[in-house]
């Protein structure tokens, strides 16, 4: 073999290695392409408003959707139907829940495995940006068809032992699609949720639109954000467990 034909396969075979993304380099392009770091860290806090419905076989129901989050890892979501709401805080690594559609008026602490679903929305950066610093690791292994989307598919083993799969859009390095796994009390569950519609609020992009359910049956969980405001001055009282008069 010549030379020069040794060398041309050389640089072929080594071509795709020398394209390859690093994990750095791809979570750079998502914080990028949400806004960048600068435009993130300045969302202090988001308010969130819209309708979240739910639907198997022939049968469904909406109920109005709020949440609020703030930069100090606080979180609370309300969802809404027939004048009774259902409410759910976290704040300083606790979680409570006010359910009125159980019969429960008075709030209850949940458990601290069940406070691990919470903590990631409490996460107003979302798991990527500054992974190393919050405990989190993260691999990038390849891509992935996503829909007929070859997809970038990262790997983030969270700090709580979770594992969360996220998969970003090749061309504007978004979020498409992130599957969650996790075990709670002995039982392990695989969620899928689709993301799109994104709309720019104060220099971030955010999804205006979800679809979830577990992975490999259809996605009867839809979530449509119907506005968002940033920068809300937010009571720590919406946060914390709710004093209850005696």
């Amino acid at each position: 073999m010549s030379r020069n034909i040794f060398s041309l396969l050389l640089m072929l075979a080594l071509a795709p290695a020398a394209c390859a993304l690093t994990v750095d380099e791809l979570v750079q392009k998502n914080t990028e392409a949400r806004g960048g770091l600068a435009a993130l860290q300045a969302l202090k806090s988001l308010k969130t408003t819209g309708r979240l419905s739910f639907s198997q076989g022939d049968s469904s129901i909406e109920l109005g959707y709020v949440a609020l989050a703030r930069r100090d890892a606080r979180w609370r979501g309300e969802l809404s139907m027939q004048g009774l709401s259902q409410v759910t805080g976290y704040a300083a690594g606790q979680a409570w829940m006010i359910n009125p559609f159980q019969g429960r008026r008075d709030p209850e602490r949940i458990s601290a495995e069940d406070t691990k679903d919470y903590e990631l929305q409490a996460d107003i950066d979302g798991p990527l940006v500054d992974w190393r610093a919050k405990g989190h690791r993260v691999e990038y292994l390849g891509t992935e068809d996503v829909d007929g989307t070859e997809a970038h598919k990262l790997k983030i083993t969270l700090k709580n032992g979770d594992i969360q799969y996220r998969f970003l859009d090749p061309d504007y390095f978004l979020d498409i699609l992130v599957v969650d796994q996790m075990e709670r009390r002995g039982i392990r569950r695989e969620m899928e949720t689709e993301l799109g519609n994104y709309e720019k609020v104060a220099g971030v992009f955010i999804p205006f639109a979800q679809e979830s359910g577990p992975k490999g049956e259809a996605r009867g969980q839809k979530l449509v954000i119907d506005k968002a405001e940033p920068n809300l001055a937010m009571d720590d009282a919406l946060f914390i467990f709710p004093q209850v008069a005696q």
